[in-house]
């Protein structure tokens, strides 16, 4: 059946029109399961799956290959994971059909679940909070985890109301600004610029925010390992403006894009492993990717550092804020001199910004490692060095 290419056969039908070169011709075919040969392919056939706005290849050569239970256990995954986004869409659903008020309590009690009875993540955030929080008690660490759970349940929550309740008409309802000369000057300059935030507050919101104004930027994110849910929340930050980029292979394209004086928006707390940049966060030693520093060094673009959080306590009520601007073209305070101290800077304030409201912090996530010897000792001196530095002062 393989050998005969050009054919086409139909696994399951729904009306649509197909403009793809996997088929002979433009025109309006009835399948959206179709089993095909074509040259894109290297005479290898493909099941595309196709919806309204993507197209999903799959060989047929990685399904047909050693036996049946290898074209089994492909198939299984394939429907594990369109399973898997069925549920996930089922749940939004549902959770955009709730009032404010309903959704912040359904919120409160998964929290309540997440950090007691289920346990989810309790060693690393426990050893993150005790690491950045030596004196509090056991039991003021217990309660800043459930604080944190709430605030990332109600977090997906106001991700889903997003799409249909925050437009360009009632934003001001949802959203203030702090120190709005900055924000506009990152959009509306001609120059690029990079924008960092990190694993605090609604980051999501922000981003969808700044599409909202027509401040279109280019996002560097991980492919999630479920493709519907991956194209999915594509959608969503496309769907004003926003380009996601997989951080494998991305260089190119992002020095591309800061060249032709786009917009460049990171998270800038992640562990990039031991060859990191470490520094200081919270007063603990973190890895840090270069490359972040070094996409505004090597493009003289300024680094805004900023964020989004809840205020008031009530959902869908935002600031969003720029805490700084290092511009590697006016730099009298020497933040740009080197991918260290410009990763400093930023690490600082990010820092300045959690302190607003640390249950909005992520601290779940494996942000602090154990950083290889010799980087511990050169941070332990630096800061014995500092130590001295206040005392003499």
């Amino acid at each position: 059946m393989i050998s005969q290419p050009g054919r086409l056969w139909v696994i399951s039908t729904h009306h649509f029109t197909s403009k793809s070169p996997v088929s002979s011709r433009n025109s309006v075919l009835s399948p959206k399961f179709v089993y095909s040969a074509d040259s894109r392919f290297a005479d290898n056939a493909a099941i595309v799956i196709r919806s309204n706005h993507h197209e999903w290849i799959l060989l047929v050569s990685d399904l047909i290959k050693p036996s049946f239970q290898t074209r089994l256990a492909a198939f299984r995954a394939i429907a594990t994971e369109f399973a898997g986004y069925v549920v996930v869409r089922s749940l939004v659903c549902f959770v955009q059909t709730l009032p404010y008020d309903m959704g912040n309590s359904m919120s409160r009690s998964i929290a309540w679940l997440a950090s007691g009875p289920l346990r989810i993540r309790r060693n690393v955030t426990e050893k993150n909070l005790q690491a950045i929080f030596p004196d509090a008690t056991a039991q003021q660490r217990q309660q800043l985890s459930l604080e944190m759970w709430h605030h990332l349940i109600l977090m997906v929550c106001e991700i889903a109301w997003a799409q249909r309740r925050l437009h360009l008409t009632n934003w001001s309802e949802h959203v203030s600004f702090k120190n709005n000369r900055s924000i506009l000057q990152a959009c509306l300059s001609k120059r690029p610029a990079v924008l960092v935030a990190g694993h605090f507050g609604n980051f999501e919101i922000g981003g969808y925010t700044m599409g909202l104004m027509g401040c279109g930027a280019t996002t560097i994110a991980r492919k999630l390992d479920n493709r519907f849910l991956h194209a999915w929340v594509e959608r969503f930050r496309g769907a004003k403006g926003q380009k996601m980029v997989d951080k494998e292979g991305c260089a190119a394209d992002v020095d591309q894009h800061l060249l032709s004086g786009g917009m460049l928006t990171l998270l800038a707390d992640q562990h990039a492993g031991p060859k990191g940049c470490w520094v200081e966060f919270m007063g603990v030693p973190a890895s840090c990717h270069k490359a972040l520093a070094l996409f505004s060094l090597a493009s003289g673009a300024p680094m805004f550092a900023g964020y989004t959080r809840r205020v008031g306590g009530q959902p869908m009520q935002f600031q969003s804020n720029c805490t700084g601007i290092a511009d590697p073209q006016n730099d009298p305070d020497g933040h740009c001199a080197s991918v260290t101290t410009l990763t400093n800077w930023y690490n600082r304030q990010l820092e300045g910004a959690v302190s607003e409201a640390v249950e909005q912090y992520w601290w779940l996530h494996r942000r602090w490692r154990d950083p290889p010897e010799r980087v511990a000792k050169r941070l332990a001196k630096q800061a014995q060095q500092k130590q001295s530095s206040k005392i003499a002062a």
